[in-house]
């Protein structure tokens, strides 16, 4: 029986051979998602051949681009830039009345 090391140290994400933080969700559910799909295609009654080569295709690729993305974006740079491109580039106020309503509520206190 092989036994992993899971790296993990104070105030560091959980790695796992080269995978960090989330991407080791994203990994499980490329897998999953890649044993259904053969397991769509051996039910659709494809030959199993081209159902191993298509799904450990998908997989390997899968599982590579994850490798990639871990390495260039961290722990949370991924999830960062995704977040990034739903930000407006500025915001317009065309109306004075938010900054007098801005500076009277904030010296009330609850």
């Amino acid at each position: 029986m092989t036994t992993y090391i899971i790296n993990r140290g104070i105030g560091k994400p959980i790695e796992f051979r080269g995978l960090k933080a989330q991407y080791i969700l994203y990994a499980g559910a490329t897998l999953i998602a890649d044993f259904l799909l053969f397991v769509a295609l051996y039910l659709c009654h494809i030959n199993s051949w081209i159902c191993v080569v298509l799904s450990f295709g998908s997989g390997a690729m899968g599982i590579s681009l994850l490798y990639r993305r871990s390495r260039k974006y961290g722990e949370y740079g991924w999830a960062r830039k995704s977040a990034g491109k739903n930000t407006p580039k500025a915001l317009c106020c065309r109306s004075y009345k938010l900054f007098i309503n801005l500076k009277t509520n904030a010296c009330h206190s609850y």
